[in-house]
């Protein structure tokens, strides 16, 4: 399993359109095939910046969303709203102290 992570900064006067279009479409993203779950994380000192947390089965079940026809609608509509230029990550768990609590 990989962990992807995203950080999107968007300009103020969008984050309101970001939030509302993430509303509409984060389950299809959600249930994507290889997708083990998704998190939505907001900045508390500076709400423009969001970030995607997401677990997928593999760097291909990724590779094939990020290929999707889904995906090929979603970035182009939010990546106008942008103020900053995305950073993403790939990455591998090291240590999950949160499987105790599972």
């Amino acid at each position: 399993m990989i962990t992807r992570i995203v950080k999107l900064t968007f300009t103020e006067d969008h984050v309101d359109d970001f939030l509302n279009y993430f509303d509409s479409i984060n389950q299809v993203v959600n249930q994507f095939p290889g997708c083990q779950g998704m998190k939505l994380l907001r900045d508390k000192k500076n709400p423009s910046i969001i970030f995607t947390y997401s677990i997928w089965e593999s760097e291909e079940a990724l590779e094939s969303y990020r290929i999707s026809e889904i995906f090929q609608e979603i970035w182009p509509t939010i990546k106008k709203w942008f103020g900053q230029k995305a950073e993403a990550w790939t990455v591998n768990t090291y240590f999950d102290g949160f499987e105790n609590f599972r």
